[in-house]
């Protein structure tokens, strides 16, 4: 079975406060980017688990490893077989783009194809919330306002269709553990949803991303690659998620000016 795991862009991302748990409860609204994703070929075999990547190389250990741990979180709760997994790694690491929560997320679903288990789509995201953060939004794969640390979802209205999108990432990435340690938690003034149902030329300056002060000021070629992009003339730009990936929307197809170590996606909208 083939799957597209497409990965996805944060509208917004205000860090209120941290938890008990030691997750932190946020406020993001998260689009899937169709146009750039993985390919994950995944079929039955008699037991076990076999991994082959291909593509930018998934370079963490075994038991690291986010397709690995579908495989085995499936196998733990369902009488099923055993899963071969082929990953054509397209979508960058290390850019808060959610590839690899993507990955895990599209072979929870492939095998509930596969060995016929019949699960409802809010059974799907509950095993996938298991894996990550931001995984059971792949399931939907719609615009969704998340809250909670991620999993609590809601269907929200972002038309973008027939804009053109950029998502840019400059050659290294940066962790989940250095962006929230130096973020600093707030409660906005207003609701992330009552800014982005603003026009989108007004978005800059007020749709932030808590994660942006601290990355930007510790990762200056970030910063200049986000200048570059709003001189370019792009109605909003932002970093996604933790970065190290900025994504712009533009009225137009941009004539961009990017270092040649970038990894660089444009498509329009739909």
């Amino acid at each position: 079975m083939r799957l597209k795991a497409n990965c996805k862009i944060n509208l917004g991302l205000n860090v209120l406060r941290k938890r008990e748990d030691g997750y932190h409860d946020l406020e993001t609204v998260m689009l899937p980017v169709k146009g750039l994703y993985d390919v994950l070929d995944v079929e039955a075999i008699d037991s076990g688990v076999e991994f082959t990547g291909v593509g930018i190389e998934v370079d963490c250990p075994e038991d690291k490893n986010l397709c690995v741990r579908a495989v085995r979180l499936m196998q733990s709760r369902y009488a099923i077989g055993g899963v071969a997994i082929r990953l054509d790694k397209r979508v960058p690491f290390g850019a808060g783009l959610g590839g690899g929560s993507s990955d895990a997320t599209a072979v929870i679903m492939a095998i509930n194809e596969i060995y016929a288990l019949g699960l409802d789509r809010p059974t799907l995201a509950s095993l996938a919330a298991e894996l990550g953060s931001d995984t059971p939004f792949f399931v939907y794969n719609r615009p969704m306002l998340c809250e909670g640390r991620g999993e609590i979802m809601s269907e929200v209205e972002v038309d973008l269709r027939g804009l053109w999108l950029v998502v840019v990432k400059p050659p290294f990435g940066v962790s989940t553990g250095e962006a929230y340690s130096g973020v600093k938690p707030r409660i906005p003034d207003c609701r992330l949803m009552s800014l982005i149902d603003k026009p989108i030329e007004q978005w800059q300056g007020s749709v932030i991303n808590d994660f942006e002060p601290h990355i930007l000021l510790a990762h200056p070629t970030i910063a200049l690659l986000k200048e570059e992009l709003l001189r370019s003339g792009a109605l909003y730009a932002s970093m996604s998620g933790s970065g190290s990936a900025l994504f712009a929307i533009y009225d137009h197809k941009p004539a961009l000016s990017l270092p040649d170590d970038c990894f660089v996606h444009i498509e329009v909208v739909e």
